[in-house]
């Protein structure tokens, strides 16, 4: 029994063994081995992804860790984007004189939070998984300590993290004494059998802590701070991994723990979803920095998502997955733009600072081009397929009114892409910029290509495969 459960957790006991190990070594050689603890951690988190694509399906620890498709394909994905997050990061601080080994293992662990996020069973595997991601992020948002925006980013993210840690464990709490048990499986019998009023506050207070985690609004507070004031490659991580893993248990706890009482918290997804929709596209309009204006971007990206959910379908599912696939691709690229550019040795960072860059770098500027446009939907980008999965499976389950306002903010965010887009085209260069950096030049483009015309190739690729992902989870 316990090997056959050691077994199925084999990717988070590579990491956790790995991480510790790697963790000691760095100590001992100092930041003079960063680049070899990242060669290590890229290959502790490539071995994960081949044991979890590899690896057998089951239930382990009393149902508190389930391994089925949703979690294999999400932890992939996680594995996979964690490596390309260490790569981008690892030039990026070197160039800034704060490249530190402390880096890389702070991603692996936060892998480990996520697989746990991704493969919960019940809401204390749940409440683990997202602590332990948690903490690593709180720190890396703090990386560069001797800048203030840094250290201000990661203070306003660890207090209201800890905000929403205390009402999503309220909510837990609230759950546990009216469902009488932890695990998802006993907590939809007892919702089949009718949602009390107790039960659904609890489930409202454990869908406010998620949000938080997604930054989906009312509970984006910390987004634009934070996505301003923390190094580049960290807001590069932010905005894809942990954004993937937050929504497979956002999916996973309402499907499998409260399927039934799918009318009561649909409503509440509802009603995110828009609020996100609203401040994602307004708030991006008065942004003059583009790290800042990709977190409302993302606010309003993460309503998508989160309306995927709230259909409540299987198709629903399977769009939620695919969407965030591509707006994964989309926003890596995106940041891998921005950290191949600087002038005179200090990174872009305003929008007006990209005028001319047709001119200086015309392959970055037709992949930013091509990104911009895919991130606002335009077709035939692939931003725009992943939208039409979305608003596909909205309207199959009747929500005809919310897909119509996700259109309307799409429409209203293309002003600040097209923004983008105009200053790179047309306005004139205020001075030259500095010799790219090979690696994120090399992730811009193979994402602009995965934006046109690679999107056949990968739609083909992740409709079958998102289609046997959630086949197997709660909806209908």
């Amino acid at each position: 029994m316990l090997q056959t459960a050691l077994n199925l957790a084999l990717p988070e006991l590579i990491l956790a063994i790995g991480a510790m190990v790697v963790l000691i070594f760095g100590s001992i050689r100092g930041d003079k081995a960063h680049d070899l603890v990242a060669w290590v951690c890229a290959g502790l988190l490539a071995a994960a992804a081949a044991v979890s694509a590899t690896g057998a399906l089951g239930v382990a620890f009393n149902g508190a860790f389930v391994i089925d498709s949703l979690s294999v394909f999400a932890k992939v994905g996680i594995y996979l984007f964690s490596i390309v997050a260490i790569m981008l990061g690892g030039g990026w601080l070197h160039r800034q004189g704060i490249a530190r080994f402390e880096y890389p293992i702070l991603i692996v662990l936060a892998a480990i939070g996520m697989s746990m996020m991704v493969s919960s069973g019940d809401l204390i595997s749940t409440y683990i998984g997202i602590e332990l991601q948690s903490l690593a992020l709180y720190v890396m948002a703090a990386f560069h300590r001797d800048d203030a925006r840094a250290s201000e980013a990661g203070l306003k993210y660890f207090v209201l993290g800890a905000l929403s840690s205390g009402l999503l464990l309220y909510g837990a709490g609230l759950i546990y004494g009216f469902a009488g048990s932890m695990r998802y499986e006993d907590i939809a019998a007892v919702a089949a059998e009718g949602t009390g009023v107790g039960l659904i506050f609890g489930l409202v207070f454990l869908m406010c802590g998620l949000a938080f985690k997604v930054s989906a609004a009312p509970f984006h507070m910390w987004t634009p701070d934070v996505y301003e004031g923390a190094p580049t490659p960290v807001v590069a991580f932010f905005a894809t991994a942990p954004k993937l893993a937050a929504m497979v248990l956002f999916a996973r706890v309402l499907q499998d723990g409260f399927g039934d009482a799918l009318g009561q918290w649909s409503q509440v997804l509802i009603i995110i979803a828009v609020l996100s929709f609203v401040v994602g596209s307004l708030g991006g309009l008065m942004q003059r920095d583009v790290q800042r204006l990709l977190a409302y971007s993302s606010i309003a990206n993460m309503g998508y998502a989160l309306l995927a959910i709230a259909a409540g379908t299987t198709m629903g599912l399977q769009a939620l997955l695919v969407f965030m696939v591509i707006y994964m691709i989309d926003t890596l690229g995106f940041f891998a733009c921005l950290l191949s550019l600087s002038r005179d040795g200090k990174p872009i960072r305003r929008i007006e600072d990209l005028a001319g860059l047709k001119k200086d770098r015309p392959g970055t500027a037709i992949a930013l081009t091509a990104l911009s446009l895919s991130v606002l939907g335009m077709p035939p980008f692939a931003g725009f397929w992943a939208k039409v999965y979305v608003f596909g499976a909205a309207i199959s389950a009747g929500l005809w009114m919310a897909a119509a306002a996700g259109l309307v903010a799409s429409v209203v965010a293309a002003f600040y892409y097209l923004r983008i887009i105009k200053v790179i085209w047309f306005d004139p260069a205020p001075g030259g910029v500095d010799a790219a950096p090979r690696v994120p030049r090399f992730v811009a483009y193979v994402a602009a290509l995965f934006a046109l015309p690679g999107v056949i190739v990968l739609i083909a690729f992740l409709d079958p495969i998102t289609a046997s992902a959630v086949a197997g989870l709660g909806g209908g």
